[in-house]
């Protein structure tokens, strides 16, 4: 699935990753390949995603994330 990180400064992550863990407003949550469709807004914490077999992460201070066809678009504080 396709994942974008984008910052007011600009893209952060581009590319394939197996999984993300995104932290919720209510609470933290993973998104793996064919999750249903989803709009969430998200509260300061970390995501977490798997690209190449490597885990890394991004701090947040929010934002929001949407989730359709396996693309994974995040817009960050």
């Amino acid at each position: 699935m396709n994942l974008e990180i984008i910052s007011a400064t600009g893209i952060l992550f581009k590319g394939e990753v197996s999984r993300v863990t995104l932290p919720g407003a209510l609470g933290s949550f993973t998104v793996l390949q064919d999750h249903a469709s989803l709009l969430s807004a998200l509260q300061a914490g970390v995501i977490e995603y798997e690209t190449g077999g490597e885990v890394q992460t991004v701090s947040v201070d929010g934002g929001f994330v949407d989730v359709n066809n396996n693309r994974v678009a995040v817009c960050i504080k």
